[in-house]
């Protein structure tokens, strides 16, 4: 248990800094930036919103109340699917000009409270473990229950 507590706290402090630096330098919070991020990887800056949700591991109300924020923001616009039924998220010039500037800032902060601090030897441990822990993950979420 003293491990687990410890890679916890480890990862939420790292996390905790990275957004801290990227919230006070551009403005984003953790979830613009997923939202945006998502968008611009996964659908080259739209998604239907269920797949953003998804792809987010979040609730569509917890979503619909966070895209409504980011709206009056000016980030992203949801519009009706013409073709079927659905809503589509649809990331905004100012949404992308904002995820421009937070990327490098997020990149220097992983940097610098992350990666700087790891030897060679670090990175391939937790390779290691990412790879056999994701396996093990994907075996437990395909069998089926006894």
């Amino acid at each position: 248990m003293q491990i687990w507590h410890m890679w916890k706290s480890s990862y939420k402090r790292i996390f905790g800094r990275v957004v801290k630096d990227m919230f006070e330098k551009t403005g984003l919070s953790e979830g613009d930036f997923g939202i945006l991020d998502r968008l611009d990887l996964f659908g080259k800056g739209k998604l239907r919103q269920q797949e953003l949700a998804d792809s987010m591991d979040w609730t569509k109300s917890r979503l619909s109340h966070h895209l409504t924020r980011m709206e009056k923001r000016g980030l992203v616009l949801r519009e009706p699917i013409k073709t079927e039924r659905g809503v589509q998220v649809i990331t905004t010039s100012a949404g992308k000009s904002a995820l421009e500037d937070a990327r490098p800032v997020v990149s220097m902060a992983i940097r610098e409270y992350f990666l700087d601090l790891l030897t060679e030897q670090d990175i391939e441990s937790i390779t290691t473990l990412a790879e056999r822990t994701k396996a093990k993950s994907s075996s437990a979420c395909n069998t089926p229950p006894s």
